[in-house]
């Protein structure tokens, strides 16, 4: 495993709708003198990016190739169709895929779904990115299907969303070539996961050394007569009743006259 001497910063890669500030947060409170640069880059030129070395880990969506990159999951996201303000799906509080039947549904280039087959009608073009798709819908000419945190890094004041309740749904994953897992990636796994800022796991440690058992104290000299018994101090009884209850000498009775 590399260490993190060779690598005097840490480079983050991102996708759109992910947030790392929290975990950026914390880095930078746990590791002041290692900075951290961020990458975004677009969902479909993620793995390319970590592959290649551009970031040391990302933020990405799956699927991700298991035979060569390692990855911890973080979150599964609420898929949302993006529709004019004024469209009928907004008086229901959530559609099904079925109910988009009829609808042009528009499929970006770098749509972050693995559709078996889109939903609704398709449009006579597909938008080269999710961001142009957003401008179509604001126009009128179609809706869009996205996870929900795309539809909020795309918003605008005249475009709303709705859940779509059986659609397929992204998750987001830590992700990061496996045969480069250093010390630095390390640390951040251990935020990700919420380990204190004490915890040694992923680090190598230094063997313990064995303490010194503590000498076992002489233990105090016997009386020299094992059975012999302590004469109580003066003015001290023993403890143990005396015959007669009273413990006074019993006289000879007199003899009357």
């Amino acid at each position: 495993m590399t260490g993190s001497e060779s690598s005097p910063s840490f480079r983050l890669a991102y996708v759109p709708g992910v947030t790392p500030a929290k975990w950026v947060r914390i880095w930078n409170e746990r590791l002041p003198d290692v900075p951290l640069d961020l990458v975004a880059v677009p969902a479909a030129e993620a793995s390319d990016v970590l592959r290649e070395g551009g970031a040391d880990a990302g933020f990405v969506r799956l699927p991700v190739d298991r035979t060569f990159f390692s990855a911890i999951p973080l979150y599964t996201e609420t898929t949302v169709v993006m529709v004019p303000k004024d469209h009928l799906v907004t008086a229901a509080e959530e559609v099904s895929v079925e109910d988009l039947a009829d609808e042009v549904v528009f499929h970006p280039l770098d749509d972050v779904f693995d559709w078996e087959r889109p939903p609704g009608q398709p449009a006579f073009e597909r938008p080269a990115t999710t961001q142009d798709a957003v401008e179509l819908v604001a126009a009128g000419v179609g809706l869009l299907v996205v996870p929900q945190s795309l539809a909020r890094l795309y918003h605008r004041r005249d475009v709303t969303y709705r859940p779509v309740v059986d659609a397929p749904q992204s998750s987001v994953v830590l992700s990061w070539p496996e045969e480069a897992t250093t010390e630095l990636v390390e640390d951040f796994i251990g935020i990700v996961r919420g380990r204190t800022v004490n915890s040694t796991r992923g680090r190598t440690q230094p063997a313990a050394q064995p303490q010194p058992q503590p000498q076992s104290q002489p233990k105090a000299k016997r009386a020299e007569t094992s059975g012999a018994r302590r004469k109580p101090a003066p003015g001290k009884t023993t403890g143990k009743p005396t015959r007669g209850g009273g413990g006074a000498k019993r006289g000879k009775p007199r003899r009357r006259s």
